[in-house]
């Protein structure tokens, strides 16, 4: 066990190596190889790329290297592109405040018989004249930055409960297909975290009929993982045991207590230390041209990617355009930078 695997039970240390391939005597080299692929994506800031935020991204993609520097580009890319999002992206902004304080969410006690966390949400709960949706989802995009730190979840992984009884068809109509995009791509594809299932109950027929509307563009794994339970709650507790519920869904506990989980936010004065503005995610050409030495792009294409030898065979005569049609697993934005990064491959051509 590593510096790095610290904090995990030995029953987690067994399960990060049987079900997400985690093996210790190769952890750095596998958190350097991800770490590898930053400059293939210059347009790109990443903010951090020390080694436990990248292990972070190789337990949710169970250690297959492309797929995490994948989910790790696409994390910072969502950030990058929402900055509005992530100003003032604390426990104590005003709206994240709001939605905390009326358990958006909220975060039970007990883990369930996996090791998983159970976040819960009440969606009647929305009060729209205090905040917004997008308050909403960043206030759970923060709790995920605050939970995610603790590596018995990062394993683990976590389950949501929704539970949409007094959901009005007014709240439902705020449901805007942007904002469901802006969600699924928050959530789905571009957060570290291993969601084990997503269960809605009491859902009316407006929910329903949503959620056939929004299906089509979640991930199979995704979509295998929702259960819709209506008012059969005896289907939730064969999945989640009622030991460990609160009465709101037909558990053994005291009810939920809204402010449970706004309490441990912003007692701890949480927030995400990251600069998240247009500055932060520009790299200097000066940068770029020393990430993009020979060396290190030769052992990149070595290492990481099976189409390394085509590129080698028309990289002197193709245009760039023919190269990335080459290489589709690489994606460059359409920089300044791109001459210099030409300039930068040429050593594979006949070197």
């Amino acid at each position: 066990m590593t510096h790095l695997q610290a904090g995990l039970s030995p029953e987690t240390l067994e399960k990060a190596r049987l079900e997400l391939n985690e093996n210790p005597d190769t952890l750095h080299q596998d958190i350097q190889e991800v770490r590898d692929m930053v400059i293939t994506r210059p347009d790109i800031g990443f903010l951090r790329t020390d080694d436990a935020f990248i292990l972070r991204f190789l337990r949710a993609r169970k250690f297959h290297h492309f797929e995490a520097f994948r989910l790790l580009a696409q994390y910072f890319e969502y950030r990058q592109q929402n900055l509005d999002m992530f100003k003032s992206f604390k426990a104590t902004d005003p709206g994240i405040k709001q939605a905390l304080k009326d358990g958006f969410p909220g975060g039970l006690a007990n883990l369930d018989h996996y090791g998983r966390k159970i976040l819960v949400l009440f969606a009647a709960n929305w009060d729209q004249s205090r905040y917004t949706l997008v308050d909403i989802l960043r206030a759970i995009l923060l709790s995920l930055e605050a939970m995610i730190e603790d590596p018995e979840l990062q394993v683990n992984g976590f389950v949501l409960i929704i539970d949409w009884s007094n959901f009005t068809f007014k709240q439902a109509s705020k449901l805007t297909p942007s904002m469901l995009r802006l969600a699924i791509e928050g959530l789905q594809d571009s957060f570290p975290a291993r969601f084990g299932g997503i269960h809605f109950v009491n859902q009316p027929w407006y929910i329903h009929a949503l959620y056939t509307v929004i299906r089509p563009f979640l991930k199979e794994k995704t979509r295998k993982r929702i259960f819709l339970h209506g008012n059969n709650l005896n289907s939730l507790h064969q999945l989640i045991h009622p030991e460990i519920l609160p009465s709101e869904f037909g558990g053994m506990l005291p009810p939920y207590d809204m402010g449970t989980w706004a309490r441990t936010l912003l007692d701890h004065e949480y927030d995400d230390d990251s600069e998240y503005n247009v500055d932060s995610y520009s790299m200097p050409v000066k940068e770029v041209e020393k990430e993009l030495s020979p060396k290190s792009m030769k052992r990149i294409c070595y290492r990481n990617f099976m189409d390394c030898q085509r590129v080698r065979e028309r990289m002197g005569n193709g245009s760039f355009e023919s190269i990335i049609a080459l290489m589709p697993k690489i994606k460059f934005a359409h920089t300044l930078e791109y001459p210099f990064i030409i300039e930068k491959f040429d050593f594979i051509n006949g070197h």
